[in-house]
């Protein structure tokens, strides 16, 4: 699996404005020295993250003496996928480019392919399932992704 360091600290850095701050106009904001010093993450580096978490709608700034980021919205409507392709390529399991062939072996799909490609698409899915909310409150991800999982499934309108 390929995540890169940027995906990895996106993910502490919004989990830690949840369990610190929260939606704006609730709390007050989180500053990014204050992440930094809290994940051990460089501020510039946070920096240059938060521009594209900004920019994807799932953070806002506030200018100031108390000034930092808050959620954009509660954090149960923050899919950890959301975080994690804001400031990210997809995640890619193979060397290939999604389901095409180019980068594969000799320009033809190697031999676990369809494996790698599958156990990506599996990934994606799962987080997808996972919201802010369900990291923060600590919650059993694996059994919160099938819930969510299932209820999408199921028609309108079936009680699970």
């Amino acid at each position: 699996m390929k995540m890169s360091t940027k995906g990895r600290y996106a993910v502490m850095a919004m989990i830690d404005i949840g369990q610190h701050g929260g939606v704006q106009g609730t709390s007050r904001p989180v500053s990014l020295g204050e992440i930094a010093e809290r994940q051990d993450i460089s501020q510039e580096y946070l920096e240059q993250l938060f521009g594209k978490l900004r920019r994807a709608g799932l953070v806002v700034s506030s200018r100031g003496a108390a000034g930092g980021y808050s959620l954009a919205r509660p954090s149960g409507e923050i899919a950890m996928s959301d975080v994690i392709l804001a400031v990210d390529e997809p995640l890619r399991v193979t060397r290939c480019e999604g389901d095409a062939v180019e980068g594969c072996v000799k320009g033809e799909r190697c031999c676990a392919h369809d494996l790698w490609s599958s156990l990506g698409r599996q990934m994606m899915y799962f987080l997808e399932s996972v919201t802010l909310e369900d990291v923060i409150e600590k919650r059993n991800l694996a059994l919160a992704a099938s819930i969510k999982q299932a209820k999408d499934r199921s028609p309108a309108g079936l009680q699970m």
